[in-house]
């Protein structure tokens, strides 16, 4: 198996490197899990995250990172938006999203308690890998749309086209390795 060898927050990976379409690999960055990376990356991103009253993430893969994010900045809260509606949702912001890893257009959700908690405050947009950046854009019109003013967008890699952005913070960088036929 071919893999990449990733070097931020001072750690090492190898990435396996996998086919997502037919003319299209990425290498595989798998935050869940790993608590080394988490911890190391939520301390390097908290010193360049300029000052907010809150963090917010699309679920899942951002949530571990976000919850140290705000521990070592001392956020007493987080808000993270669902990929599907729940029950006792009251009153949901929904928006569709497209990412690169998935085939099917996604939705993105917050309750109503969340889009109270949002209303008035400095937000920091959180993800693990920016790519096309649909997730962000997303998250920033639910943050808007909930009165809230987004003042950062971060993640640990920017990948592809991503590193040329000068809109995010990241800590690395990830190429993305397209099939040529």
């Amino acid at each position: 198996m071919k893999t990449y060898e990733l070097h931020v927050a001072g750690l090492k990976r190898h990435l396996p490197i996998i086919q997502i379409k037919e003319n299209l690999s990425i290498a595989s960055f798998i935050l869940l899990g790993d608590i080394e990376m988490v911890d190391a990356a939520a301390t390097a991103l908290a010193e360049k995250i300029p000052d907010v009253d809150l963090l917010i993430t699309a679920e899942a893969k951002g949530i571990p990172l976000v919850y140290e994010l705000s521990k070592r900045m001392k956020l007493p809260r987080y808000v993270v938006a669902r990929k599907s509606l729940k029950s006792y949702m009251l009153e949901p912001l929904i928006h569709e999203v497209k990412s690169i890893t998935t085939e099917e257009k996604q939705i993105l959700c917050l309750d109503f308690h969340d889009v109270a908690f949002l209303k008035y405050k400095r937000v920091a947009i959180i993800d693990d890998v920016i790519s096309t950046g649909a997730s962000i854009k997303v998250l920033e019109e639910l943050v808007t749309k909930a009165g809230g003013r987004v003042v950062a967008k971060a993640a640990i890699i920017a990948e592809g086209d991503a590193t040329k952005r000068d809109d995010i913070i990241f800590l690395g960088e990830l190429p993305l390795f397209p099939h040529h036929q």
